[in-house]
């Protein structure tokens, strides 16, 4: 049995939350796209190995990575027992390292146009996209998507496609701004950032007020 693992990175570019995917060279599977993915030596640890490919695409040390559960049907490679453990986390498509990993086939997808993939990857963003649904209910893990300055048209649409269903903005709005989680900038796009229209307000999400809002529970729920 041979052990792999992938990374299922979820990313909101302005307008859509995309998922990472890249295009095989490989003779025998040219053509097809898959998740970013590695083979993994037996000594190797999945916390560690998730971390390197994270910080190869993005430049950077993530806070935390989510390991999800293990994929692994007798049948989901051609080349015998491959159990795939995908590892999960929320990033902004900007700090992509676009340049140097693009000539490679890498390249951002929207997460409602993901095309067939190889194995069963399209079964572990459906897995992953799950858990992302859950979690925006009960925490405001979206922000962490958003780009530091962003409207409120960019954050409904960012939770729209998250729970998969038309928020009523009007009520979205008058729950949002009974809290403290907004900042607002006291200035307006002006239109040349991808998804947000000229002249709507801008906004920043409160870190601290987040944190003292969960000591007593977070009670703003979309």
């Amino acid at each position: 049995m041979a052990l792999s693992l992938c990374l299922v990175l979820f990313g909101f570019d302005g307008k859509n939350i995309n998922v990472l995917i890249a295009k095989s060279n490989n003779p025998d599977f040219k053509g097809q796209h898959f998740l970013p993915s590695r083979n993994l030596n037996a000594p190797e640890d999945f916390k560690t190995v998730s971390f390197e490919m994270f910080e190869i695409l993005f430049g950077y040390t993530p806070a935390l990575i989510e390991q999800l559960k293990a994929f692994g049907d007798v049948k989901r490679s051609a080349r015998g027992r491959v159990v795939n453990i995908p590892h999960f986390i929320l990033v902004k498509t900007s700090d992509f390292l676009a340049e140097e990993w693009e000539q490679h086939g890498m390249h951002w997808c929207p997460i409602n146009k993901v095309p067939k993939l190889a194995f069963d990857h399209n079964d572990m963003i459906e897995f992953a996209r799950e858990r992302l649904e859950r979690r925006v209910k009960r925490r405001p893990v979206g922000f962490k998507m958003l780009p530091p300055e962003f409207t409120i048209g960019q954050l409904i649409r960012l939770y729209e496609i998250a729970i998969r269903k038309k928020i009523d903005k009007r009520n979205f709005r008058k729950k949002l701004f009974k809290t403290d989680l907004l900042k607002d900038l006291d200035k307006k796009a002006d239109g040349k950032s991808f998804g947000q229209q000229k002249g709507s307000q801008l906004f920043s999400f409160n870190i601290l007020e987040y944190r003292e809002m969960k000591k007593g529970g977070y009670p703003f729920q979309f």
